[in-house]
């Protein structure tokens, strides 16, 4: 069986591999030319089938539509920022030593293939490809990385002020909301508690108040839960353990949030349903301080100004190309 990862990896591969033949190109359709080299419609739509499967899962009709096509022109953005890359390379003679091909593919045989080369060789010639073949688009795959990375300093100072900004600025990216943890009674009408006949004259908003009355004298609340209560949680005594207040209805958020630890609320209802809950214990709203997040925020700012450099060189070269996109 093929490693996932690996497939994953060699479909990547061919799909951003060296232009397809000419005859090729006449049966897939051109969707762009970069320097008079082709980018077909077959490389757009396999470069882009991941995320459009996984968009066809969340969005519909119209949305869908316009994701899908978000999807595509970035699709053919990134084939042409790879085109203008190895032609870069190619222009300036650089060249990447065999020996570090060599290597790449000694690490892909060794982390997917337990370093079984026969197997890897086999995946290959099942796959359609020879061992030379192979190389030349891993070769072409270390190239574009090696472009880039050139292109960016290693020596990135970042000011303590666009630390404090950034801080700042995305204080919820550090910050654990403030939680309870909850024991909850549900009782709904149209329905019978825990599987008991119960008198078709008692509604359940006054069998919710005998509970609470119960609750009131001493009663245990875990166990009236697993007596009545008609949720999922009823046989661990209606425990809904750590809960923010986004997961919650509002109304019941509203209540749980103003509770104190060990307090039972009062009956709330919520449309056709009423609920009894208890705070067990509370969790309040924690923001890490600037000293212990500091270095993922330097680490992040430095990726952002690398990103930075590199989409202005990118854009020097497409201003210097022609680029015709169909």
């Amino acid at each position: 069986m093929i490693p996932y990862r690996f497939l994953t990896f060699l479909v990547l591969l061919i799909l951003l591999s060296v232009p397809l033949r000419a005859a090729e190109e006449v049966v897939n359709g051109i969707a762009a030319v970069v320097n008079g080299e082709v980018i077909t419609f077959s490389q757009v739509r396999e470069l882009a089938a991941a995320q459009e499967k996984s968009a066809s899962e969340v969005y519909h009709g119209e949305e869908l539509q316009k994701k899908l096509k978000d999807v595509r022109q970035q699709a053919i953005k990134d084939l042409i920022d790879r085109a203008l890359i190895l032609q870069e390379f190619k222009k300036r003679e650089f060249n990447i030593p065999g020996y570090v091909v060599d290597d790449s593919v000694q690490r892909i045989i060794r982390q997917e293939f337990g370093g079984d080369r026969m197997a890897f060789v086999r995946t290959l010639q099942a796959q359609g490809f020879s061992m030379a073949r192979f190389r030349n688009i891993e070769k072409d795959k270390i190239t574009v990385q090696a472009m880039r990375q050139s292109k960016v300093s290693d020596n990135i100072i970042v000011s303590p002020v666009k630390i404090r900004e950034y801080y700042s600025k995305n204080a919820g990216t550090y910050t654990t909301p403030e939680q309870v943890k909850l024991r909850m009674i549900v009782l709904r009408e149209g329905t019978t508690s825990g599987g008991d006949a119960t008198d078709p004259g008692v509604g359940k908003k006054q069998m919710a108040r005998e509970i609470h009355d119960k609750l009131a004298g001493g009663a245990e609340f875990d166990r009236l839960a697993q007596m009545y209560s008609e949720d999922s949680t009823n046989e661990s005594g209606g425990d809904w353990g750590w809960i923010e207040r986004k997961t919650l209805n509002e109304e019941i958020a509203k209540v749980a949030f103003s509770m104190k630890k060990g307090q039972i609320s009062d009956v709330i209802q919520v449309d056709n349903a009423y609920y009894i809950i208890m705070v067990e214990d509370k969790k309040p709203a924690i923001t890490k301080p600037l000293s212990e997040v500091q270095q993922e925020i330097v680490q992040n700012l430095i990726q952002q100004e690398k990103l930075k450099t590199q989409d202005q060189w990118l854009e020097s070269l497409r201003k210097k190309a022609y680029i015709k996109i169909l």
